[in-house]
């Protein structure tokens, strides 16, 4: 067993020293970067990002007046006119989909609709979306657009059961029979990578993933994507793993546990592939200091670690040992 108490502690010290002073309000960086670009005050990611953590170490306040005050400042980043919110480090579907999911831990929504993206509510523009998208060659960043516009309308009451099937009839039709990933066509040409490599295109899937697994929808290939995942981890196709703070690890642990569980395929395989990835990630984290660590005092960056850590305790039973149980984010609402 793999004792994680320590490590959380380090977490809430963390979140402490990024809190502003009032309840919900929370800055995304600690330190600031060499270009001196980074906005060290209140930030949509860093009070989002403390929402989700605070939720997955179950700590989230119930007192309806801690509640009403991140409500009011999750709610007051929104932009009136488009309904979107905007911060600038991401493209702007991204933090709309990722500050409304956070208001959904809240069980509140935005206060205005998100008007920039109705258009989108039309089936034919939908799926001119999604086939715009680059899927050869950055499969892994514009995933954050493909499935942030399922976040931001579906957890705003924006759209229907019938444009989510919409949605999901697309996914099914688009999905490569070979890797059980997103998109065929896109992933390899005459066995060879066409664009980029194969754990991005997994990493890709995992944004439109989490989505099915939320509307309790099936995979199309899930045995194929156990075995692209396993395949990722048994020939190192991966950036490398537990030596930073990050969501790498979470999304490769989330895909294969979430399609293992869909179909039952090579269970213990993906058990123990988790399994070493923790030993690795739990080793890496005794050996940073919280004081000045740089990614550990990123919000932003801190969540996936959080994320990996509910993932693998999750998915293999006995292996993470904490005060209480981790709640993983993705199980409550899609969009990290």
């Amino acid at each position: 067993m793999i004792d994680v108490r320590g490590f959380i502690e380090i977490v809430r010290k963390v979140l402490a020293t990024h809190n502003l002073g009032a309840e919900g309000e929370y800055r995304r960086w600690l330190f600031q970067n060499k270009d001196g670009t980074r906005n060290l005050g209140l930030n949509e990611y860093g009070c989002a990002d403390a929402a989700n953590i605070l939720y997955m170490i179950g700590e989230l306040p119930g007192d309806t007046n801690k509640r009403t005050s991140w409500i009011n400042v999750l709610q007051a980043f929104q932009k009136q006119d488009t309904g979107m919110f905007a911060e600038g480090t991401h493209d702007r579907i991204h933090t709309t989909a990722y500050c409304t999911a956070a208001l959904d831990l809240f069980d509140v929504k935005p206060i205005y609709p998100v008007k920039e993206l109705f258009p989108l509510k039309e089936k034919e523009n939908l799926e001119s979306f999604l086939e715009g998208l680059d899927w050869t060659n950055n499969p892994w960043g514009e995933s954050l657009k493909g499935s942030g516009i399922f976040a931001s309308l579906v957890l705003s009451g924006a759209v229907t059961s019938e444009w989510q099937d919409w949605y999901f009839d697309w996914l099914w039709r688009e999905t490569d029979p070979e890797t059980g990933l997103l998109r065929k066509g896109c992933i390899y040409e005459n066995g060879e990578l066409k664009g980029a490599p194969l754990f991005n295109h997994m990493a890709g899937t995992f944004h439109y993933f989490f989505n099915v697994e939320y509307a309790r929808r099936a995979l199309r290939y899930p045995e194929q994507m156990v075995d692209t995942c396993l395949k990722i981890f048994n020939e190192k196709l991966h950036p490398p793993v537990a030596c930073s703070i990050g969501f790498a690890e979470a999304d490769w642990i989330y895909t294969i546990n979430h399609s293992s569980r869909q179909c039952g395929h090579r269970v213990k395989e993906c058990q123990q592939a988790i399994t070493s990835i923790a030993l690795s990630l739990a080793e890496f984290l005794s050996t940073i200091d919280p004081d000045t660590h740089d990614q550990l005092n990123d919000l932003h960056r801190l969540i996936g670690t959080v994320c990996a850590l509910a993932e693998m305790q999750a998915a293999v039973p006995g292996l993470i040992k904490t005060e209480v149980p981790l709640r993983p984010v993705l199980d409550r609402r899609p969009f990290v």
